[in-house]
């Protein structure tokens, strides 16, 4: 099938509770994965990422809403990235993070990846510091944008959540 496919339906697997990922897929073929490992350092959660996509495509774009339900309109938790998300040769992609109008959380947006977008991107890390003592639930909406390769191949949107716990934060 050609065209544009939005794939909204993900499969997740979960290893523990703080790390998990969502698998995408089409015709019975994975077409591309989210997977976040996060463990508590002192106050904070420190998670690493991994994007997946099949052979043939290229990741226009990544977009990343981040947010912690329990204190989503209190006292918001801080986002930051932590690592360069670049490829071997090209220059870094774009990078955003700001707060979406309606919605909880921090959204970041990665755009212009050049080099990067045919492989697997596993550079992204990210750190989150909840806004309050009781918060141990984190919710991540992604929506990635593939492009298929040539005339005859699909672009597809990824769009899933993931929801992860961390209880261990109430211990620190």
């Amino acid at each position: 099938m050609t065209g544009n496919q939005t794939l909204s339906d993900p499969t997740v697997n979960e290893d523990s509770p703080g790390r998990k990922a969502i698998l995408f897929t089409a015709n019975d073929a994975e077409v591309g994965h989210l997977g976040v490992d996060g463990s508590i350092i002192s106050d904070r959660i420190e998670l690493s990422t991994e994007i997946w996509h099949q052979d043939g495509t290229r990741v226009k774009s990544i977009k990343l809403r981040v947010w912690m339900p329990e204190i989503a309109t209190d006292s918001p938790a801080e986002v930051a990235v932590t690592s360069p998300v670049e490829g071997d040769s090209s220059p870094p992609p774009s990078i955003s993070l700001y707060t979406p109008d309606r919605n909880p959380g921090t959204i970041i947006e990665i755009t212009d990846l050049d080099d990067l977008a045919d492989e697997t991107i596993s550079t992204l890390n990210l750190i989150i510091i909840p806004g309050s003592e009781t918060a141990t639930d984190l919710n991540i909406h992604a929506t990635l944008e593939l492009s298929g390769g040539g005339v005859l191949s699909s672009d597809y949107t990824l769009d899933g959540e993931l929801q992860l716990a961390y209880p261990e934060l109430t211990d620190q």
